[in-house]
């Protein structure tokens, strides 16, 4: 059953601003239990820093996670997006395309309102699936 992004996105997602150090966006994920953080200027989506680009593009770069900032190691645009008023199958579509797992949600003029992971589209799309069950699982820390 095809839905609108605005009823399986998860609201209030957590930002940084470009020059935040790779560390503290980690410490951000850690104490909000999340894979990713958005980066953003002044309500503009800037890009998208997930854990793995840290493992990848900071860490195993040899980059000081204290004093590197999240600009140069996130994602950067064009970032994939979506609208609340998009369709569930359009993100499905979208995820595949461009092989990744998060969509960020932006309202009309870039500014950031949500993101959709594969996990909330599992859960909502096809609640019994195996991914949606890890996705519904309780994390371990």
């Amino acid at each position: 059953m095809t839905r609108l992004i605005r009823e399986v996105m998860s609201p209030g997602t957590a930002a940084v601003q470009p020059m935040t150090t790779v560390a503290r966006a980690a410490r951000l994920m850690r104490e909000r239990d999340i894979g990713d953080v958005l980066v953003t200027y002044d309500c503009d989506l800037f890009g998208v820093l997930t854990d793995r680009d840290i493992v990848v593009r900071a860490v195993a770069e040899g980059h000081d996670p204290a004093v590197t900032p999240v600009g140069t190691v996130c994602t950067r645009p064009p970032v994939v997006t979506l609208t609340p008023d998009d369709t569930t199958d359009h993100a499905v579509e979208l995820m595949r395309r461009y092989a990744v797992r998060r969509l960020p949600v932006v309202e009309h003029g870039g500014c950031p309102v949500g993101i959709v992971s594969l996990g909330d589209l599992a859960t909502t799309e096809d609640p019994h699936s195996a991914l949606a069950d890890i996705s519904k699982a309780v994390p371990n820390h």
